[in-house]
């Protein structure tokens, strides 16, 4: 038995000895897949489209709240200054029509934004197949992803948004009358704009109103002359696209009256809000955002004298 022993493990010894040498860890990739997620609202497909992540100082932006009610806040969150903002699209397949609601920030803001084209690749579809691209307000993270240059980024889509927008950010007197430092952010839409513009692909609306059945255009004024959130409804079910309603749901969602400075007008945006918060946590229907951590996508529920955001549980098949 003792020879049968020392046998195997001199053998032993010999495979690990012909064993190759262990190699180094491959290199980090420090990057994410493209990102797009998947919902089914009765009838209709929904797929939440990445544009990618942006630093912001909210500290210096969010107006109406205390440095310590935020510091407090967004530490409860486990977050710090500056914080790292999702920016979201929706793609939405009625079976008909093929809409994209917000285009992104395109080259607007940054190397870390733009990623649209991507997920929507990613996510199976090309941008010949849209149809219909809806704007909630023509803030460049929302327009500038709209157009490549002088050429549509999306060839064969109409583009549409509510007609107080239009007004006001494809206006050079509108323009001319902005302190320089807000100067640019006209500049950014009528450049995505243009494009369509000149193609006869662009239809403003006016107010509420059903643009393609199953998705509604909602007025909700404020946060820029003619914002709009937009209703997807299929089957009795809903979702509701807030685009910028909120922006820090670490803060906004507990303490609903706080703004933010890129409101056009703060009183009528914290209206709106407080408004869409509560018919979403009575109601109990899914809400969605452009800010909201990707995929952005769950429901509201009363907490206390704010609310508190549901992420919807995911789903490997939608």
């Amino acid at each position: 038995m003792k020879t049968l022993t020392n046998t195997l493990t001199a053998l032993a010894l010999g495979i690990a000895l012909l064993a190759p040498a262990a190699q180094a860890a491959g290199p980090m990739q420090k990057t994410q897949a493209p990102g797009f997620h998947r919902v089914m609202l009765g009838d209709i497909e929904v797929t939440v489209l990445n544009d990618g992540t942006v630093n912001l100082p909210m500290s210096q932006l969010l107006t109406n709240i205390t440095a310590e009610k935020y510091q407090a806040d967004i530490k409860r969150s486990f977050l710090s200054d500056p914080i790292e903002t999702s920016v979201n699209a929706f793609l939405i397949n009625t079976g008909a029509k093929l809409v994209l609601i917000d285009s992104g920030a395109g080259g607007l803001f940054g190397p870390t934004l733009g990623k649209l084209q991507a997920s929507l690749r990613a996510a199976g579809y090309t941008p010949e197949q849209v149809d219909e691209i809806y704007i909630t307000h023509m803030h460049g993270d929302h327009v500038g992803g709209l157009s490549a240059g002088d050429k549509p980024a999306f060839p064969n889509a109409v583009v549409r948004a509510d007609k107080r927008d239009a007004e006001f950010w494809l206006s050079k007197e509108q323009m001319e009358k902005a302190p320089e430092a807000a100067r640019g952010g006209f500049r950014g839409a009528m450049a995505m704009l243009n494009p369509y513009l000149a193609a006869g692909r662009f239809k403003a609306f006016d107010g509420s109103t059903e643009l393609v059945p199953g998705v509604s255009a909602v007025a909700s004024h404020g946060h820029t002359p003619g914002h709009t959130t937009y209703l997807i409804e299929s089957k009795g079910q809903k979702l509701m696209l807030w685009g910028d309603l909120m922006h820090v749901a670490a803060v906004q969602f507990a303490t609903p009256p706080v703004t933010i400075q890129f409101d056009s007008d703060s009183a009528a945006a914290a209206q709106q809000r407080a408004k869409a918060y509560a018919e979403a946590a009575a109601q109990g229907y899914l809400v969605g955002a452009a800010h909201l951590s990707f995929p952005g996508v769950g429901r509201l529920r009363s907490e206390g004298s704010g609310y508190a955001f549901v992420p919807l549980n995911y789903r490997a098949a939608p």
